[in-house]
């Protein structure tokens, strides 16, 4: 499929430069207009496809990143923990989610993944993130998951189920 040009809508356009970004994960390309001359740029960039959340009423949704970034950001609220670590996390998730080589996946292990880096960062945070998660009832569901905290070994980056 041929590229059109901007500005004459012809569809004969030919690549008068590439270049990979630093980060290699686009290419620009300057392109001329073989009818009018003109010229313009476009760029080339990997389309990733995330899976279909199921969630739990088996209603079916599309992957938002936004939405994975706010549950640390809630979760994380006033805590010390540094935004690459953060980003390296939500990063892993990613990953995950991309490398599950499926279209959809249930927003229980979205969670359970949450979870796990949660309790690698910050165990406050990973006890937000659980009340909210695993809707605590009363204060004794806190105690619990205070107790599983407490009990791990400190070094353990395995979050308890």
């Amino acid at each position: 499929m041929a590229v059109r040009c901007p500005f004459c809508g012809a569809e004969d356009t030919s690549v008068i430069d590439s270049r990979i970004s630093e980060e290699g994960a686009r290419i620009r390309r300057r392109r001329r207009c073989v009818e009018c001359g003109k010229r313009f740029t476009t760029y080339e960039t990997v389309e990733l496809r995330f899976p279909q959340i199921i969630k739990q009423d088996g209603n079916r949704v599309e992957f938002n990143r936004e939405k994975l970034y706010t549950s640390f950001a809630r979760a994380l609220h006033k805590r010390p923990v540094p935004v690459g670590q953060v980003d390296a996390a939500i990063e892993r998730i990613l990953q995950k989610l991309l490398g599950s080589g499926t279209q959809e996946i249930s927003s229980r292990m979205l969670g359970e993944w949450v979870m796990q880096e949660l309790y690698s960062l910050d165990k406050v945070a990973y006890i937000r993130f659980a009340s909210v998660y695993r809707s605590f009832e009363d204060v004794g569901d806190f105690q619990e998951v205070i107790r599983e905290v407490q009990s791990s070994p400190q070094n353990s980056d395995d979050a308890p189920s």
